[in-house]
């Protein structure tokens, strides 16, 4: 569903207040510093959403664009959820002619399965080979949520 919305990854749109705030209030990065918020955009292909010039929207992927991409912080403002903006825009980047040939996009989530799933993302097939290594304050940030 389109709903006038327009998608562009131009970083120059983005509003990185609006952002940082999404960011900051969200559960994979409660509290994270506009600082890091910057970091993650600078090194990241960002897209944004909009609706009458309003950044409504936000996804990123971490990416070499030949093999492998990991799909991050999906969000899409209160107002404008359940209307398939997340799916649009990670379908943005599964459909991309920048992303076409990668053979694993990964992402991370806790409640919409389903919206992904729509996509092609399933299951880890293999998870005993995935590994990670935590921060301390990621390492907390996680068993507190579990």
């Amino acid at each position: 569903m389109d709903l006038g919305i327009d998608l562009d990854d131009d970083k120059a749109r983005l509003d990185v207040t609006r952002i940082h705030g999404w960011l900051a209030s969200s559960y994979w990065s409660p509290g994270i510093e506009r600082s890091l918020v910057e970091r993650a955009i600078a090194g990241s292909h960002c897209l944004g959403a909009y609706a009458g010039g309003e950044q409504i929207g936000f996804a990123r992927a971490i990416t070499d664009h030949a093999t492998f991409a990991w799909i991050a912080d999906v969000w899409v403002d209160d107002a404008v959820r359940g209307q398939g903006l997340g799916r649009r825009m990670v379908g943005w980047f599964v459909n991309h002619p920048a992303f076409a040939g990668i053979r694993r996009i990964g992402l991370v989530t806790a409640d919409a399965h389903g919206v992904y799933e729509a996509l092609g993302f399933h299951a880890l097939l293999r998870p005993d080979r995935y590994m990670e290594r935590l921060s301390p304050e990621a390492a907390t940030l996680l068993r507190a949520a579990s």
